[in-house]
């Protein structure tokens, strides 16, 4: 196994990775380009806003209801059976709905539960696919390969709009073409790795709710993870925040909505770069350096944003926010895998990502509160404030979790490469 080598091969000659991520990355690519066609789907079909809103729904739901669940079964199944499974799923709902579409027979039931399968799915996929990395690269590559991970997620977000608004202009089931597409792929890739994907299970399962029990127990004993997650979920509320004030002050200006689509190119390739040059920063500077950090720099980003309308200004400082998210994710996940014990990989991520994905659900109910009561910049302004105490908060948590009197085995370490 590569991870047995001394000197292990470049992550471009590891064919495993190699075929891991590529399959990942197509198969991510459908699924982001389905989540945006469902509710468009339903409205260019003759749909209300109503059904259409009722859909998207349905393919968030799995976030909030299936991330804790999907954990416990990575943990206890074979990582690449619960892979496959998930590709064979998502292309069995999103095929169903292909039939549907040239039969003329679509329904609002009908797409009520593939969007709520596909979106199962999804979070099964990435949960495992997330925890296999570990096992097909060296320890010392881990950085670099979750640094790769998050920068094809970011192209994908990126690619996915403009992808599944064109074909749909086309024909509506194009959209769906390509998810299947990508889902085939990615079986196929998956079938062709011989490395397995975790080590092999000890202990015999357990009740599910034994299970989570004992995942969240563990979590909660990480007290600078967790510490992290908080702070992630809060500074994820105020990225929404900002991105409502943002559609807002270019709607104040004048301008037309295809500056919000520009801004937002822009914002997701300052992601994609953030995420691509994390491995350099984390050879240099330590997780709470890197942390306070990246809350610093989107703190001195964020009051020019109350100030400006310029499409041009606007768009460089949420390209830069999102440089240092990007940078943060990379991190956070790199330390997450490497403290997490082998068997406890899926609760673990499935916790986290609940946390997070919580919390972006919050974003745009606070955001719709805060701007209907004290407007745009107000709005922005107690944004910064907010982020400039979660700077604070991240550097005395840093300075407890690494001081000499701590008892805490998570200690400041450094994330290796």
């Amino acid at each position: 196994m590569t991870t047995q080598a001394e000197q292990p091969l470049a992550l471009w000659r590891n064919k495993d990775f190699g075929l891991l991520w590529s399959g990942a990355a197509f198969s991510i690519l459908g699924m982001r380009v389905c989540s945006i066609a469902w509710p468009l789907l339903v409205v260019f079909d003759g749909g209300s806003p109503e059904r259409a809103g009722l859909v998207g729904f349905a393919a968030l739901l799995p976030q909030l209801v299936i991330q804790l669940p999907a954990g416990v079964v990575v943990d206890r199944w074979d990582r690449k059976k619960v892979m496959i499974s998930c590709d064979i799923i998502g292309m069995a709902a999103i095929g169903s709905v292909l039939a549907a579409l040239f039969m003329g027979g679509l329904s609002l039931p009908h797409l009520l539960i593939a969007a709520f399968l596909e979106g199962s799915a999804a979070i099964g996929y990435q949960l495992s696919e997330r925890a296999a990395v570990r096992a097909v690269v060296h320890p010392k590559q881990l950085p670099t390969a979750l640094s790769q991970n998050e920068a094809r997620s970011k192209g994908a977000g990126l690619l996915g709009q403009p992808i599944s608004t064109g074909l749909l202009s086309l024909a509506m089931w194009m959209p769906f073409i390509v998810t299947v597409l990508g889902h085939l792929f990615s079986l196929l890739t998956l079938l062709a790795i011989r490395t397995p994907f975790q080590k092999e299970r000890r202990q015999a399962p357990r009740s599910v709710p034994k299970e989570l029990a004992e995942g969240l127990r563990w979590m909660h004993g990480q007290r600078l993870l967790r510490s992290a997650l908080v702070l992630i979920s809060a500074t994820n509320i105020i990225t929404q925040v900002l991105s409502l004030s943002m559609v807002l002050i270019i709607r104040e200006s004048g301008r037309s909505v295809a500056t919000i689509g520009v801004i937002g190119v822009a914002s997701g390739i300052g992601g994609l770069l953030g995420a691509l040059c994390a491995s350099f920063f984390m050879a240099r500077f330590g997780l709470s350096t890197l942390f306070v950090g990246t809350l610093l720099l989107r703190f001195l980003m964020i009051p020019t944003i109350a100030f400006t309308d310029s499409p041009l200004v606007l768009g460089a400082l949420f390209a830069a926010m999102s440089w240092a998210g990007g940078l943060m994710n990379v991190v956070g996940g790199v330390y997450q895998v490497q403290i997490t014990p082998e068997e406890m990989q899926g609760r673990a991520g499935s916790v986290s990502s609940l946390v997070t994905s919580g919390a972006n659900s919050l974003g745009p109910l606070t955001a719709g509160l805060l701007l209907g009561a004290v407007g745009t910049t107000l709005t922005v302004l107690s944004s910064a404030a907010v982020m400039a105490v979660l700077a604070i908060a991240a550097a005395v948590a840093a300075y407890r979790f690494r001081s000499p009197t701590s008892s805490d085995a998570e200690q400041e370490v450094p994330v290796h490469v």
